[in-house]
């Protein structure tokens, strides 16, 4: 079976051969079906009309890169501590993509978490993550898009890369066994131990100690070395706490 692992650890396991948007679907699906359960997992291969943040379009070749949505029940997490749910997924990412990576770890390679929760190999995306609220505010759809097979002439920015421009063939099944393992257990830790989510982060992201150029939601700019991330989950930068915007490392 496809994804044999993967779905052993889903409570539900949807996979379409093409769609617009994983998390458009699934964000309807929960509309229609509000008894759906937590780690319910909408995928494919073939995703049409995908949006990263900032309504970024997302886009790929057919059988290049995964879409995956998933639907987290988080009625028991604290609305304090909510803004921590897509660094949280960013992280689980993160953890899965360096357990495909051995021998980039081990000597030592970037792998990791660009604030808020786009996972980057050696200063390049490959994977971008977005999380929405469903209906009501008991559930959250977080979905990503990998780059698990993507030739790199077909990488759409030079920023980007791919697990073939890698040199690495992806094991899939076990990327997305690993990410929601790991994605389950930072949510339940957002109500047993947020403490354990914040270090998880922050030992994965590759953003501080960086000098970053922040584009703010209001039109302004900010620039400085990334030096934090506090309790909210906001990158302080310049002594000055970001909830939200959009991150360049500067080189």
């Amino acid at each position: 079976m496809e994804f044999e692992r993967a779905r052993a650890v889903a409570a539900q396991w949807h996979q379409v051969d093409q769609t617009g948007s994983t998390n458009a679907d699934l964000v309807a699906a929960v509309s229609a079906d509000p008894s759906l359960p937590h780690l319910t997992v909408l995928m494919t291969k073939d995703q049409r009309a995908g949006r990263g943040r900032l309504d970024r379009v997302w886009q790929a070749p057919a059988g290049s890169a995964l879409a995956l949505s998933v639907l987290v029940r988080v009625a028991e997490v604290p609305l304090a501590l909510r803004g921590w749910i897509p660094l949280a997924a960013g992280a689980a990412m993160a953890t899965a993509v360096r357990a495909q990576l051995p021998e980039l770890i081990a000597r030592g390679g970037p792998a990791g978490l660009k604030w808020p929760n786009d996972v980057l190999v050696d200063g390049r995306k490959i994977c971008g993550i977005l999380a929405e609220g469903a209906p009501g505010f008991e559930s959250v759809v977080i979905g990503s898009g990998v780059n698990t097979a993507m030739a790199e002439a077909d990488l759409p920015v030079p920023t980007a890369t791919s697990f073939p421009a890698l040199g690495v063939a992806c094991d899939e099944d076990a990327l997305v066994a690993a990410y929601l393992t790991e994605l389950d257990r930072l949510i339940a830790a957002l109500t047993s131990d947020p403490s354990e989510v914040r270090r998880a982060v922050v030992a994965l992201c590759v953003t501080l100690g960086r000098e970053v150029n922040v584009s703010l939601p209001d039109g302004s700019a900010l620039r400085g070395i990334a030096a934090d991330i506090d309790e909210e989950g906001r990158l302080v930068v310049a002594g000055r706490a970001v909830s939200a915007g959009d991150v360049v490392h500067v080189r």
